[in-house]
């Protein structure tokens, strides 16, 4: 069914989205950056829920600009039958669809697995769900902050014993989902390449779990508490697997950060700071000893960093090539000139806005149309007219007389 036509390379790859919020929204997000055709299905009103959430203007999400970029709302009542018999249709002639309601919520509404595959059995359906299509814990209501605490990243994002009471801090964005939304295009374009590559091939299905995304990021948590019973506890800013790797305080108030966890490195930034004696001290020979003594290591860089201020320092640090920077808020990252260069900070225009400011297209892919931003999060509805007449060769009269059913 994927058709070859010229622009990004999933071009001629069409997705229908049924999600809210952001995991699904967030995997479709990025296969319409790709060239993906993305036909997200709204209830007919107010959409979405996250067109309202962030900053707004005159009501309207700044976020809603980026996150529902480059995909074709459609409006669908889906417990009318007139809009559910539409949604089958637009599925017959798609290529993968992916959601995150519950688990049996498609069903309920009469979208179901089975009735899927009947509809257009090279479909691929891709799930998104707290805890999974399976087990015990299947029907819980869940958002991705609860995937990263039983993905056991929260325990790890707080600092160690004594340090604060405040509980371990979030990251700040919804990072659980997003690392859901990435697995879920994951497993779509594999499912997607098989059924190409073998056309005889079964066509898989896609179960992606917020938990299961965010434990799938743990490194060696698991091994070592298998093999060894050891439970890794929260480090702050630091990590127990290298050293020196940390947040330093510089003269001015501000933190840098260093990485100089290499021998190579070390070597180096022991020269940079006239500390010649560690680095020929045997304790701070290899990563392991570093490691064992990571606390003397950080505050001697610590005494070391805070004799400057941060542009000092983090200048200091480039010139001799030791991994570092300083912490970036959004408005360093809207004026970095290595962002900007690749295309990183996108002014967008926006009828909603004017021109508001996109992250570029990630990956970066060689050829014309890899990292097109289309158009940005479009109005609810409003590419209905245009793929229902396109798709589904439906009149203009049969449109308007659904639009006044409450169908659309």
């Amino acid at each position: 069914m994927v058709s070859k036509v010229s622009g990004g390379p999933l071009s001629g790859l069409r997705v229908v989205e049924l999600g809210h919020f952001i995991a699904a929204p967030f995997c479709s997000r990025i296969l319409g950056d790709l060239g993906a055709e993305i036909i997200k299905i709204e209830a007919p009103g107010k959409g979405d829920p996250v067109r309202t959430w962030g900053k707004t203007v005159n009501g309207k999400s700044l976020w809603w600009s980026v996150h529902g970029r480059n995909k074709k709302s459609v409006t669908l009542n889906l417990k009318n039958p007139k809009g559910l018999d539409i949604a089958k249709r637009l599925i017959g002639t798609s290529d993968a669809v992916v959601e995150n309601f519950r688990p049996g919520q498609l069903q309920r509404w009469g979208l179901g697995p089975q009735v899927i595959n009947q509809l257009n059995p090279d479909c691929v359906l891709v799930h998104v769900s707290g805890y999974g299509q399976t087990g015990p814990d299947r029907d819980r209501a869940a958002f991705g902050v609860i995937g990263e605490a039983i993905g056991g990243l929260r325990h790890l994002t707080g600092f160690p014993d004594g340090i604060t009471a405040l509980p371990p801090a979030r990251t700040g964005v919804s990072l659980g989902d997003m690392v859901a939304g990435l697995y879920a295009a994951i497993g779509l374009l594999s499912a997607v390449y098989e059924k190409q590559a073998r056309p005889d091939a079964v066509p898989r299905s896609v179960d992606v779990a917020l938990t299961e995304s965010v434990f799938s990021l743990l490194e060696g948590c698991l091994p070592e508490y298998g093999k060894l019973g050891h439970i890794r506890q929260p480090t702050g800013a630091t990590l127990p697997t290298n050293a020196p790797s940390n947040a330093y305080p510089t003269g001015d108030g501000r933190w840098i950060l260093i990485a100089a966890n290499s021998d190579a490195l070390f070597n180096r930034l022991m020269a940079l700071i006239e500390r010649p004696d560690l680095a020929a001290d045997p304790r701070f020979a290899d990563n392991p000893g570093r490691v064992a003594n990571a606390g003397e290591i950080d505050a001697i860089i610590a005494a070391w960093a805070k004799t400057h201020d941060a542009a000092a320092v983090a200048q200091i640090l480039a010139d001799r090539d030791i991994p570092s920077t300083l912490i970036y808020t959004i408005e360093d990252c809207a004026n970095d000139p290595q962002l900007q260069s690749r295309g990183m900070i996108q002014p967008i225009e926006d009828p909603n806005f004017g021109e508001v400011l996109h992250p570029g297209v990630v990956p970066k892919m060689s050829g014309t149309g890899s990292d097109a931003i289309a158009w940005p999060g479009p109005d609810v509805g409003a590419h209905t007219q245009e793929v229902l007449s396109r798709l589904l060769q439906m009149t203009d009269q049969q449109i308007q007389t659904l639009k006044h059913e409450g169908v659309l």
